[in-house]
């Protein structure tokens, strides 16, 4: 009988333990993901053209190709870095809905809301049907739908959180998201004038078809502070949607997982609604009614941006330039096709305004 307590007492007293060594296996993994978003912050700070985001998931990717790095970012990273990727992208992504205010995005009127709403929807709807037509694996068309269509590497993060998506499954939208807003930087501004539109049309349509905040704000500062203004709502109008979308996903695997194989009932299903989505909308509610004071707003603007540069690097890490290049081509050109569609639609949109 004692040594039966004994034997309780020690299971106990190692299952006790178990957080404390996994919380301690991550802070490696943690602490480069920090480093490198550190890095990607001095980046920016001597080159304000590339933007935080981009740079860090850029930095991620470079880092994932070296081979001295890999072993130590499949072995003693690894927990780290997937914290990183998950854990902090949900957090930054609470704290990304201070940045929206319901009353900024009211104030484009009903039809360009309307009208990026559509952008957002039929440029999903389409991506998504490309991406099972070129016969994509796994969860790649439904992240490469989200990234294109809402906000970038962020989106693909949200979502990919919610499907349960591997890690080459979201690996591969990463990188594409990241190179299709990384060409709009450049490309973008070379049509501005032979499209004929003004300073804010140019704004309205550049906050409608890049996919990060960061690459918006790249490419649209170059036409003035009212084009930049008009591209950051739009932008973050397109930011909103991020949260029904990741609910709507979230209810369909839900009903999936209501029922396993032979119709047996699964033990384990997602919330309805994923705590991060709930956090998100809870904060843009905070940023319309309480009326938060600057240094807050600043404050979590430097605590979102530290987080998802964190959660990007991760995610990053994942790529293997490699294996997209040999096996991707299908992905790319779902890519590119996604992104000539968004573009191609916010013109539309812009001229309806």
């Amino acid at each position: 009988m004692i040594l039966h307590r004994r034997k309780v007492e020690i299971a106990n007293d190692k299952t006790a333990t178990v957080k404390p060594k996994s919380a301690t296996r991550a802070v490696p993994g943690v602490l480069v993901a920090a480093a490198a978003a550190a890095f990607a912050w001095g980046i920016n700070a001597l080159v304000p053209a590339i933007p935080l985001l981009t740079a860090s998931v850029v930095l991620g990717i470079v880092v994932a190709q070296i081979p001295a790095a890999r072993p130590a970012l499949t072995g003693m990273l690894a927990p780290g870095l997937a914290i990183a990727a998950k854990r902090l992208m949900r957090i930054g992504i609470v704290v990304l809905g201070l940045k929206l205010s319901l009353v900024d995005i009211a104030g484009l009127g009903w039809v360009t809301i309307i009208a990026v709403i559509a952008v957002v929807l039929i440029t999903f709807g389409v991506t998504l049907w490309l991406g099972r037509l070129f016969r994509l694996p796994g969860h790649q068309p439904m992240l490469i739908a989200t990234g294109f269509a809402i906000c970038g590497a962020s989106a693909i993060g949200a979502m990919s959180s919610v499907v349960k998506a591997k890690d080459k499954d979201t690996a591969t939208p990463v990188a594409l998201v990241t190179l299709c807003g990384t060409m709009a930087i450049a490309v973008l501004p070379l049509l501005w004038h032979p499209l004929g539109l003004s300073n804010v049309q140019f704004g309205h349509w550049v906050g409608a078809s890049v996919h990060d905040v960061g690459q918006v704000v790249a490419t649209a500062q170059i036409a003035g502070a009212a084009a930049l203004a008009v591209a950051v709502v739009v932008k973050l109008t397109r930011v909103l949607m991020l949260a029904p979308m990741v609910a709507i996903a979230s209810v369909v695997v839900r009903r999936r997982s209501a029922e396993g194989q032979f119709g047996v009932q699964s033990a384990k299903r997602p919330p309805l609604v994923p705590l991060f989505v709930a956090g998100f909308l809870c904060a843009v509610l905070a940023r319309t009614v309480l009326g938060l004071p600057a240094p807050v707003l600043d404050g979590a603007n430097t605590l979102q941006t530290a987080l998802l540069a964190m959660a990007l690097f991760g995610l990053g890490t994942a790529v293997r330039l490699r294996e997209l290049v040999r096996t991707g081509w299908r992905a790319l050109v779902v890519g590119l096709l996604s992104w000539l569609i968004i573009a191609v639609l916010a013109l539309g949109a812009v001229a309806l305004g």
